[in-house]
């Protein structure tokens, strides 16, 4: 479970000298230092955006710091998040916090455990202080952090939170919100489109992943008293997976077996898609069967603007990037990291009923009307990606101009 507790921020500045002696650090005495004139930051969350401006506010910290920060990202493919975006992000938003490409490195897994293991030993070889790692599972999450605890290496779990690990924070998404958002998504669709006699099929993610399971409790317990009321009816049962066709093959299973189906919980964009290809080719029409999603990918969105797709959770790439340096600064420079920056949130691993200090970040449910001022305004996509011919005149009444 996720918890969050709001806190009062601290002041806006601290006294280096006061936040070393609480700490006892002894990297801010290296010599030619001098941080009695210098104050550390307390951001927040809060003062992320899709600017940066609030990394400009870190950089008293790359001075006093040591080693690399090394970020390992898990793999490359769809939605193309690591391959290209995610990297970008990361590596403005260090750069913002005043290291230069000498102080950090940026690497991909490219899906391989082996590798992902490989990176995490080499950049730590190579003199890295902080490393900033998104596990692809809690096995290699927990192998890489046990090497870094040898060699007294500090980890920031990034997206994915290794469950049995030993990192000092957690940076992610809400991943309850992430699921409530869905089914309160879904909800909404149901009832906007007119849907008679809801019949709900509830598919998940791989439950391998903690966020999959954080997911599923999100949108569970939204629909769950739904089903209880008979307000909706649960129909079929999904096992889960993040992998397209094997969610497709799963979902045509389903609704042979069960043809009074007509709403669909699908916690991915990806997964999503190839059903809904499947649905219009069985003859659905727009706004006839509700269809959730997440990762707002551009078939995605198309699929909102055709009328297919109820909506998509959008969670804000660049947000993440700034919250992980924030946290890697801090821990670079060897200063306790400020309760304004978690807001004293934590996040549950299940593996050892520890609390894990964490960075949980609002994610944004999109539909028509707020494209333009979400993915669009942050150039998440370009209109003329979105705004093909087929979904020109959708675009247009969603004051989108391709």
């Amino acid at each position: 479970m996720q918890l969050a507790t709001r806190k009062g921020a601290w002041a806006a500045v601290a006294s280096l000298a006061v936040v070393a002696a609480a700490c006892g650090n002894s990297g801010l005495n290296k010599p030619g230092s001098s941080y009695s004139s210098v104050t550390v930051p307390q951001i927040s969350a809060s003062a992320f955006n899709s600017s940066f401006s609030a990394m400009g506010q870190l950089q008293p910290l790359a001075g006093i710091g040591r080693g690399n920060v090394a970020v390992i990202l898990p793999e490359a493919g769809p939605p193309a998040r690591y391959s290209d975006l995610e990297a970008r992000y990361l590596t403005k938003a260090l750069m913002k916090a005043g290291l230069s490409k000498s102080q950090f490195t940026v690497q991909n897994a490219q899906g391989q455990d082996s590798t992902e293991l490989n990176d995490a030993q080499i950049a730590i070889g190579k003199g890295a202080s902080v490393l900033v790692v998104d596990p692809l599972s809690s096995v290699v999450g927990a192998s890489i952090e046990k090497y870094a605890a040898a060699h007294a290496v500090p980890v920031i779990d990034y997206n994915r939170l290794t469950l049995g690990g030993s990192r000092r924070f957690y940076v992610g998404f809400n991943s309850v919100k992430v699921g409530t958002t869905l089914g309160k998504g879904l909800v909404s669709c149901i009832k906007a489109w007119k849907v008679k006699n809801p019949n709900v099929f509830i598919m998940y993610g791989n439950p391998a992943d903690n966020n999959a399971t954080l997911i599923g409790q999100g949108y569970n317990a939204v629909l769950s008293p739904l089903f209880k009321n008979g307000t909706f009816t649960q129909v079929g049962k999904a096992t889960g997976t993040w992998n397209p066709p094997t969610a497709l093959s799963e979902f045509q299973q389903q609704f042979t077996a069960h043809p009074s189906m007509n709403a669909l919980l699908s916690p991915q964009d990806e997964s999503a898609s190839p059903i809904i290809t499947y649905l219009q080719h069985a003859g659905a029409q727009p706004r006839t069967f509700p269809v959730t999603g997440q990762d707002a990918t551009l078939r995605g969105l198309q699929d909102i603007l055709a009328g297919y797709q109820c909506g998509t959770v959008y969670k804000p790439a660049y947000l993440e990037a700034q919250a992980a340096v924030a946290l890697a600064m801090y821990l670079r420079a060897g200063i306790a990291v400020p309760n304004s920056l978690t807001d004293g949130a934590t996040t549950m691993d299940t593996s050892q009923h520890a609390a894990v200090a964490s960075v949980l970040l609002t994610p944004i449910w999109v539909t028509t009307s707020n494209m333009n001022a979400t993915v669009i305004a942050d150039k998440f996509v370009s209109p003329s990606s979105l705004c093909t011919a087929r979904y020109k005149a959708a675009c247009t009444a969603a004051g989108i101009s391709g």
